[in-house]
């Protein structure tokens, strides 16, 4: 026995006295010089590896000696690399695009998936070469209608704005683009994203096991990255489409130091107006504009300035304007301390702005928000089994509720400033990724997070709750304020903290399989209050307070996951989810230009849980992936009191985005280098609505009487979309090269219900319905270049 422990406490000892050196670097694309993210650094002689970060970072700590490195990337060609490692070196690579990618491409057993080992679950990347084959309405490349073919992704209807990720509401989902917040992420109320994707080079979607260095939403988090811009050669490409047309110019300032990029859109329907109806003054068109500038400083540090401005234009002649968009800009500086030390410090600026003009009625109405974010982020490589991530950041709040102001000298309307909120936003965090064995992976961390609501003029005092109940009518009603009161803006009047611990574990039988698990506690400060199914311009975003509460989720989720062979996949995932303080607004609560939010509101909770199933293969000729999900979202509000009836008679009930069944189903053919076809076809269960359950008459006039929320729904949903893309062969070597695609959004024009309406005829003066569908058959042309 006791020589069995000395044995054992010499291998122990052994293990610790191997001396070890670290390789770091960068990894680019060698075209372009962009950094890449995501990039697999293996030793194939131990299985041991890492992969880069967001600003294609990487750092592995190895044992003295020779070793086989092996550098992947799909749709790259992979470098292997002999090492003989007696120091701490530093190693950049330059991969180059896979020209034969048609070709079936056998990623053998020495080839490790670092995601199958890795304790990362609930997360979906999407490469913009998939998201552009896509069949999209009109033509229209879109991000975020892209992301709702994955598992767990919905969105309240066809034509509204915003996703829903588990079961949450649109509001719970932060939306990252370069690190700046965008708070809304539609073009014309719905139809199209925010997100110009020849801008982006990578999109991560996490809808669980989020790292603690995310904070401030409760669902999920939408994490994109703009281009860098060219290093090496001037380069451009664009589109003309049916809706819109874009370019993108990117090259060097400096060549292999600097570079810049800026990429435009802007739709251009309002131009045909006038040819098809002379007459008429109505507009509506969207742009936006993405910018970027790099300066590669040397091996250590970089600097990044990026941009994103974005606008929609409505009008119909002259006598209604609506105008909203987001502006959003971000300087940041990448530091490497030394081979195991990395940092990123970031000046953060996002602003959401809306503006409405009646001049029938005689004012201008403009509100919205914005925010500086000062945030500093760090991860340290300490050796092969342990990285740590640590940061903090404060984000400085100012909500602008609404200001109101005669438009013309005859008008009736007196200005008025609804008061404006401001907050304080604060989170510090560790983010741990371990390697306890070959076979188990942990990552374990915890964000603290503050808010504190800052005084502002005029806030209403109640004597006690802002919301009254009548317990006669058994209804809701706002509690009238007893005064009025200015608070001096550097004054906190409620502050929050809260502690939001994140787990994840995976075990790996092998390289090819493993089942992870992971718990998450976020909170959510911001509150997006809307009685609609989706979110649109006039919804108000408000702070929690003295009266509102800050969100407070808990989620689970298990899941298995597999690589078979010829590159198919499979992942399983099974999710619960629990809110607290979800805010519900009572029974005819008027919110457009609500000066006292509070008073129109009460607290419940929500929950949602579900399965999520997605096979997917790749590479080769046939690629695609099926995705479902099964899942269940509702919500309840309660009475405060043993006679308060609460939202719904206090019951659940589904939430308005609530989905029972969700299929999608994409393919991808690619017979030849000139042609790629591609399918996407879905299938959901019909949105939660309210209908009447009855009617009277009041004043001669019928009036629908609404029974419990959301205990009826629309027909399902269903829809086949196709597209091709012709790439002829006279571009091949020439470099200016072009392609078509051809679209057909809806081709069996399938008329999905997007609502039904209830009216009365005049005539007979008897109840009637209607349906309303947004879109049928769409058939679309784009030409796409680039030189």
């Amino acid at each position: 026995m006791k020589k069995i422990l000395f044995v054992l406490l010499l291998c122990f000892i052994n293990s610790f006295s191997q001396e070890k050196f670290t390789i770091s670097g960068s990894i680019k694309d060698s075209a372009s010089g962009e950094t890449l993210i995501g990039v697999s650094i293996i030793d194939k002689d131990n299985y041991q590896g890492t992969v880069t970060n967001e600003y294609g970072f990487y750092s592995l700590t190895l044992s003295k000696g020779k070793h086989n490195i092996e550098i992947s990337y799909l749709g790259y060609n992979t470098i292997s690399k002999p090492l003989d490692l007696t120091k701490n070196i530093t190693l950049n690579f330059s991969l180059t695009e896979n020209a034969e990618s048609l070709s079936e491409v056998v990623i053998t057993s020495s080839t490790e998936k670092i995601s199958i080992k890795k304790a990362e679950m609930s997360v979906n990347k999407m490469k913009v070469k998939t998201i552009k084959e896509i069949p999209a309405i009109m033509g229209e490349v879109d991000v975020l209608k892209a992301i709702t073919t994955l598992p767990g992704v919905t969105t309240a209807g066809e034509g509204q704005s915003g996703f829903n990720v588990r079961g949450g509401a649109a509001d719970q989902n932060l939306v990252l683009l370069d690190e700046a917040t965008l708070f809304n992420t539609s073009h014309l109320f719905g139809l199209f994203s925010v997100i110009n994707a020849d801008a982006i080079k990578d999109l991560k979607l996490y809808k669980g096991g989020i790292p603690a260095k995310y904070g401030g939403r409760i669902s999920s988090v939408l994490d994109v990255h703009q281009k860098d811009g060219n290093k090496y050669k001037f380069h451009g490409n664009g589109g003309i489409g049916s809706i819109s047309s874009r370019l993108t110019l990117e090259g060097p300032i400096a060549k292999n130091k600097a570079s810049f990029f800026i990429s435009g859109r802007r739709s251009y329907a309002d131009l045909f107006f006038p040819l098809i109806m002379p007459d008429n003054d109505n507009t509506a068109f969207f742009y936006d504009l993405n910018t970027k500038v790099n300066w590669e400083i040397d091996e250590k540090n970089k600097l990044f300035l990026s941009g994103y401005f974005g606008n929609d234009v409505f009008s119909l002649s002259n006598s209604f304007i609506n105008n909203y968009g987001n502006a959003v800009g971000n300087l940041r500086w990448n530091h490497v301390f030394n081979n195991q030390l990395f940092s990123n410090l970031s000046l953060i600026y996002s602003k959401y702005f809306y503006g409405l003009e009646l001049d029938f009625v005689g004012f201008k109405w403009d509100s919205g928000l914005q925010n500086i974010n000062l945030k500093y982020d760090l991860k340290q490589y300490f050796n092969d089994n342990v990285s740590v991530e640590y940061g903090f950041n404060t984000i400085l709040h100012q909500f602008n509720p609404g200001k109101i102001k005669p438009n013309r000298d005859d008008s009736k309307i007196e200005e008025n400033q609804i008061a404006k909120k401001h907050a304080i936003e604060s989170g510090v965090y560790v983010d741990v990724s371990q390697k306890l064995s070959d076979h188990i992976d942990l990552r374990y961390g915890l964000r603290v997070s503050s808010f504190a609501r800052m005084g502002e003029k005029d806030k209403n005092i109640y004597a006690g709750s802002p919301v009254d109940y009548d317990a006669d009518l058994k209804i809701y009603e706002q509690a009238t304020p007893i005064g009025k009161k200015d608070y001096k803006i550097d004054e906190a009047l409620k502050t929050y903290i809260n502690l939001e611990p994140r787990f994840s574990i995976a075990y790996s039988f092998n390289n090819n399989s493993s089942i992870k698990a992971s718990y998450q506690r976020m909170a959510q400060y911001l509150h997006l209050i809307s009685n609609t199914q989706s979110p649109s311009p006039l919804d108000i975003w408000t702070p929690s307070g003295e009266y509102i509460k800050p969100q407070m989720s808990d989620q689970i989720a298990f899941g298995y996951n597999k690589d078979f062979k010829n590159n198919y996949s499979l992942t399983v995932e099974v999710f619960g989810k629990t809110v607290k303080n979800r805010l519900d607004y009572i029974d005819g609560a008027d919110l457009i230009a609500q000066e006292a939010i509070e008073s129109v509101v009460l607290a419940g909770k929500s929950r949602a849980y579900g399965l999520e199933f997605l096979f997917k293969k790749e590479i080769g000729k046939l690629s695609g992936w099926i995705s479902y999900t099964l899942s269940r979202s509702e919500q309840q509000t309660k009475g405060r009191t043993p006679e308060e009836i609460g939202i719904n008679n206090g019951a659940w009930y589904a939430t308005g985005y609530d989905k029972t069944h969700d299929l999608s189903l994409l393919l991808s053919y690619k017979p030849s280098k000139k042609w790629n076809f591609n399918s996407n076809f879905s299938l959901q269960t019909g949105q939660p609505v309210s209908y009447p359950t009855g009617s009277y008459e009041y004043l001669g006039v019928n009036v629908p009487n609404y029974g419990l929320r959301n205990t009826f729904r629309l027909p399902i949903y269903h829809r086949l979309d196709l597209s091709a893309i012709y790439k002829p062969k006279k571009y091949e070597k020439k470099k200016f090269k072009g392609e078509w695609v051809f679209s057909i959004y809806n081709i069996y024009n399938r008329q999905n219900t997007s609502s039904i309406l209830f009216s009365q005829d005049v005539e007979t003066g008897r109840n009637i319905t209607e349906k309303l569908s947004i879109f049928g058959i769409i058939p679309s042309v784009t030409y796409n270049f680039k030189f």
